[in-house]
């Protein structure tokens, strides 16, 4: 009889555990040291090149974990790269294909008007495998396709840690 009451007690347990287990997430998420690896790589990129930028790397909440802005950068390149991160991620997308996707959208034309979001090149999701963990947005090249450049050096430099997390 005692047999039977522990072996209940046993599988009751179990099977509260599997519940419990059932009604969380485990996700990957970006490292403060891998973001700040992202925002210098960008750094180092965008200066080969004589162009003077503000980075940011958003986790996969968008939550900044790393802003850098370069000597001479205007000041407005720190918010148009943390709002380009923001919409990346948001978005799962690249931010030049949600620019091109409101220009030839009707029905997206007012994705702009979302808070946060900035629809010019230069943000791009930061991906490990299909997972999205982050995103790092480039803001301050003269030119968004060259903001995204920077951003894409970061990440193919970066890519032996993403592809290992």
């Amino acid at each position: 009889m005692k047999r039977h009451v522990v072996t209940a007690l046993i599988l009751s347990s179990l099977a509260a555990i599997g519940s419990a287990t059932a009604d969380t997430l485990t996700v990957k998420n970006l490292s403060v040291a891998l973001a700040d690896s992202l925002a210098e790589s960008a750094i180092e990129a965008c200066r080969a090149s004589q162009y003077t930028i503000a980075v940011t790397v958003v986790d996969r909440a968008g939550v900044p974990l790393v802003i850098k802005r370069m000597d001479n950068a205007g000041p407005h390149t720190l918010e148009a790269s943390r709002m380009k991160a923001y919409t990346a991620l948001s978005t799962r997308n690249t931010t030049e294909n949600v620019m091109k996707n409101a220009q030839a959208n009707a029905g997206a034309a007012h994705l702009n008007d979302i808070p946060g979001f900035l629809l010019l090149a230069g943000g791009i999701p930061v991906t490990s495998g299909q997972e999205v963990l982050g995103a790092i947005g480039v803001g301050g090249a003269p030119g968004g396709q060259l903001d995204q450049q920077c951003a894409l050096d970061a990440l193919k430099e970066n890519q032996p840690a993403l592809q290992a997390g």
